[in-house]
């Protein structure tokens, strides 16, 4: 059976969907602002999505952005992942 490639995307890519999962708290959507802010141009945090999980303890926040290359995806990636509150990007 061959290998699937995974899906080439092409730069710019408009309305790129980031997740965050982490730690449920002001603190958290606060980083996951700045970072965008500063990497992606043209963020709007009016159309983030934040979801509290069942007990409360976690969120999840769903951004678009402008994706205008594999560097800055790494970049946002490691700067979120950077910080304890993150548990995971997708």
């Amino acid at each position: 059976m061959a290998e699937k490639e995974a899906p080439k995307i092409e730069f710019p890519c408009e309305n790129y969907l980031i997740k965050v999962l982490g730690d449920s708290s002001d603190a958290m959507v606060s980083l996951v602002n700045e970072v965008m802010e500063r990497e992606a141009p043209g963020y709007d945090a009016s159309r983030n999505q934040v979801k509290d999980s069942r007990n409360g303890r976690f969120q999840s926040i769903t951004v678009l952005v402008t994706a205008t290359g594999e560097p800055q995806l790494k970049r946002i990636h490691e700067s979120l992942i950077a910080s304890p509150m993150i548990k995971m990007v997708m």
